[in-house]
């Protein structure tokens, strides 16, 4: 998939993302910055990804990690600072919504500040069932 909005160009074709601006984001988000950059790579390479460009320059970012049939989870969304209050954001999250293989899934995604970015596409939220489990280092 590839599409145009406004100057940008919004693509999920992963042989595009710049992944040190990926882990250079995420290295300072609230969310990823305790995740080493191999780990970043590695989600990378196993979730279906969507880079938004400006000319070369990649200037958005998030990445859907899904089962392929029931549900799929948004993670990691970012625009760099530079580029924001122009509606990318929301340009993103309405194209992963809307894909043909995902909308038929429930559709997940944490967040502590973009509830109303998320609400606009049919999320809600659910604080009675949702649960988490923080990773746990491996000992000897």
């Amino acid at each position: 998939m590839e599409t145009t909005y406004k100057q940008y160009v919004i693509s999920d074709d992963r042989s595009k993302i710049q992944v040190e601006t990926v882990v250079d984001f995420l290295a300072g988000s609230y969310w990823a910055n305790l995740r080493q950059p191999e780990r970043i790579r590695a989600s990378i390479r196993s979730s279906v990804c969507y880079g938004v460009y400006e000319g070369e320059r990649m200037v958005g970012f998030a990445r859907v990690v899904t089962d392929g049939a029931t549900v799929y989870y948004v993670c990691d969304v970012f625009v760099l600072e530079a580029y924001r209050g122009q509606g990318i954001s929301k340009k993103l999250v309405e194209l992963i919504t809307h894909a043909p293989e995902f909308e038929w899934m429930t559709g997940i995604l944490g967040t502590r500040d973009a509830h109303g970015l998320y609400e606009q596409f049919g999320f809600q939220r659910d604080p009675q069932s949702y649960m988490k489990r923080l990773p746990q280092a491996r000992r000897g």
